[in-house]
């Protein structure tokens, strides 16, 4: 069987596995303050265009987008996000868990727009009783968002005056963001995002890391005293060596957007054939997902050989599912997919 469900079945790109063995005897200071985690958070820095940008290591995405929340947000206060966002809908209410409501809206495109964050933050505040309502005072986006579609600069820029005006801190899941980077859409860089966000991440686990999320705040607000909440929320990795040695890895000679770009080439091949062959797509994704919609029966027949995530059943007949490639997808593996579905949809 071949796995192209998501893009977390295999383990880390070589590299680092070989990096951790070197390291494995080398006595390292603990809680992500030694030399190896702080020479990848000075690459980190530079990629950003920013020295004086905060640079934390934690091990997972839901684990980085409930320490920040928690770290930025009073009690009183919730996040908004798309009904799709990941915090919403994936994440087993951690975000209320920690004590904070997410405010869902509506996308058929699983992303927010500044006028639906503008329309959320006007009626609160011209309701007269807006104290007994949770106060909106962060957005949260996902990019790519959780259909695999990806903001563009000038969309990101206009979510970012509304923050402004509304007083909203921005972060951004970047549990995926090497396939944003790569996908032939994108025209939104690091330092852009550095410029328009006050919190974002740079994802590993997804990306070719073994775990790990790089967050990258901005704004002081939210990095002063980042470590305290880190450590209240059980993310303080005693061996946190682990987390920067591999993004200290992953960032070198450009190798994390090298391995991003091979898999949206590939996700890309994949994605031409599907549309040769004249089959829909339930989201126009441009990333290292892909979501087809297929007759029931020739997705039977592909399930004999192939694992993929069932999104949406469409009718009685056809249902869309996620194609997903990864790091770690090979070309033989792309192209025995894409001669199989030549074969049973053609």
């Amino acid at each position: 069987m071949l796995r192209f469900e998501c893009d977390y079945t295999e383990g880390c790109i070589p590299e680092i596995l070989e990096a951790i063995s070197r390291e494995n005897h080398t006595q390292l200071q603990g809680y992500s303050e030694d030399t190896v985690t702080n020479r990848a958070r000075a690459r980190v820095k530079a990629l950003c265009g920013r020295e004086d940008v905060d640079v934390h290591f934690l091990v997972g995405g839901t684990q980085a987008n409930t320490t920040v929340i928690a770290a930025a947000l009073r009690h009183h206060q919730g996040v908004i996000a798309a009904a799709q966002g990941h915090i919403a809908c994936h994440e087993t209410g951690a975000i209320e868990a920690a004590g904070h409501k997410v405010i869902a809206l509506p996308s058929q495109t699983g992303r927010l727009t500044a006028a639906q964050i503008e329309a959320v933050c006007a009626a609160h505040w011209s309701d007269p009783s807006f104290e007994h309502q949770t106060q909106p005072a962060m957005v949260y986006l996902s990019h790519p968002a959780e259909n695999g579609t990806i903001y563009s600069l000038s969309e990101l820029e206009a979510i970012r005056a509304v923050c402004d005006k509304w007083h909203l801190y921005l972060f951004l899941d970047g549990a995926r963001l090497g396939y944003a980077l790569a996908s032939p859409k994108n025209d939104v860089s690091l330092q852009d995002l550095a410029r328009l966000t006050d919190v974002f991440y740079l994802g590993g686990t997804k990306v070719g890391a073994l775990f790990g999320e790089a967050v990258v705040i901005a704004n002081p607000e939210i990095a002063r005293d980042f470590r305290y909440h880190i450590k209240q929320r059980g993310g303080m990795l005693a061996k946190g060596w682990l987390l920067g040695l591999q993004f200290d890895v992953l960032l070198e000679d450009g190798r994390y957007f090298q391995i991003s770009q091979q898999a949206v080439d590939r996700a890309m091949e994949i994605r031409a054939a599907l549309e040769a062959l004249g089959i829909p797509f339930w989201s126009d994704s441009w990333t290292n997902q892909l979501f087809p919609i297929l007759p029931n029966e020739a997705l039977t027949a592909l399930e004999r050989e192939y694992v993929f995530n069932h999104t949406e059943k469409m009718d009685d007949t056809h249902t869309a599912v996620r194609i997903c490639t990864s790091w770690a997808t090979t070309e033989a593996q792309t192209q025995a997919l894409i001669a199989d579905l030549r074969r049973v949809l053609g």
